[in-house]
């Protein structure tokens, strides 16, 4: 299959690109940057619109591009979070639909999202077609989903997958944290009662490539171990595996004073999701224990 990858310098990106070379998938990339792109590579910006005569050459593309999240959101940023997503969804989605009308390809259009959609919803069961949350992230969610709608509505089959926390030493959350959690001084973050949904790199990747091999599986996908666990039970975990006390807590107060409403929503905000769609289709996960996971994970 040849496939077309954007952000495939992420974390994500960069281990379903790697996964789908090794089955022997034909892969190419959309890159900023022209002296970056091989010969198979296409140039874009996200906020221009593409030739669609050149997506034609794919039978699907899987869109990962978007500015990181993990920042003090100034207006600059707010606004750069969303056009990353919103502007560069819409504008491959409308080019993969003219594509698609005109040659009968790229068939496939999968796009990340994030659990951000159904912003904090306390003990709350959140599956797929749990209503949309409140919030700046959740805001971002709809209209970066309802973005890829050209392609949708051009017979295209679109994935969305809602991504929760993806664990990796290398990068991400995880990485952020073990430093503090290394030295002894971690803990909670406010109550720590607040949902953590999670999955590693390693089912994230995996899903990525199921939701690309199986063509009943469209429309949002939850991207998240069945069991979600409490933000306290997370960091208890992770110090246990790191043999470390977990005796510090961060309060909710500090938290916010630090990093406002970033904090607020990416930190202490609650969403426990289950992936109803990936276990009704069959996926398997690998790392579903958090402390089998991080134990993997860390050696």
């Amino acid at each position: 299959m040849k496939v077309l990858i954007s952000g495939a310098t992420g974390l994500i990106g960069h281990e379903v690109s790697a996964r789908l070379r090794q089955q022997g998938h034909q892969v190419s990339l959309l890159v900023r940057n022209a002296s970056h792109a091989t010969p198979n590579d296409l140039v874009w910006w996200p906020s221009q619109p593409l030739p669609s005569a050149a997506l034609a050459n794919f039978d699907a593309i899987i869109h990962l591009a978007g500015r990181p999240v993990a920042t003090m959101w100034t207006t600059k940023a707010r606004q750069e979070i969303r056009d990353s997503r919103v502007l560069g969804t819409g504008n491959l989605a409308t080019a993969a639909a003219e594509a698609f009308r005109s040659k009968g390809t790229p068939h496939t259009f999968i796009s990340a999202s994030a659990i951000g959609y159904y912003g904090s919803r306390g003990d709350e069961e959140l599956v797929e077609s749990s209503i949309p949350g409140l919030g700046f992230l959740a805001d971002v969610c709809r209209q970066w989903e309802a973005a890829a709608q050209p392609a949708s509505d051009a017979g295209i089959r679109v994935v969305q997958l809602r991504t929760s926390i993806v664990l990796s030493p290398v990068s991400g959350a995880l990485q952020q944290m073990l430093p503090i959690f290394r030295l002894g001084l971690g803990g909670r973050f406010g109550s720590g009662h607040q949902w953590w949904s999670w999955i590693g790199l390693n089912d994230a990747a995996r899903a990525y490539i199921f939701a690309l091999e199986n063509p009943q599986l469209h429309g949002a996908v939850n991207l998240a171990v069945p069991d979600a666990v409490t933000n306290a039970e997370f960091t208890r975990t992770l110090a246990r595996v790191l043999h470390r006390p977990a005796f510090f807590a961060v309060p909710a107060i500090v938290l916010r004073a630090m990093a406002g409403e970033m904090a607020e929503e990416m930190l202490l905000s609650s969403q426990c999701v289950v992936p109803r769609q990936l276990i009704e289709h069959g996926f398997r996960f690998e790392d579903e224990d958090l402390e089998v996971a991080l134990r993997k994970m860390l050696g």
